[in-house]
């Protein structure tokens, strides 16, 4: 699963990856800035920000699912 979400978010377009920090916000209830938080992390590839949200406690193990199903589905 990791390697096809790396995949998907490496070429995912600027409108894309929008789509996605919306999901993040609208769909899990994210905050812009723990989105932030976790892409200045230390992880210099966005192809991590699933696992990172986790790492941090911003998502639980179902909702890590659900971010993988919406990239797959969607992008």
């Amino acid at each position: 699963m990791k390697f096809i979400t790396e995949d998907i978010i490496n070429t995912m377009s600027s409108t894309n990856y929008s789509l996605f920090v919306s999901f993040l916000q609208d769909e899990l209830s994210l905050s812009r800035e723990s989105i932030a938080m976790a892409e200045r992390s230390g992880e210099a590839d966005k192809s991590y920000l699933p696992m990172v949200l986790w790492k941090y406690g911003l998502v639980t193990l179902e909702e890590l699912n659900q971010i993988y199903d919406f990239l797959e589905r969607v992008i």
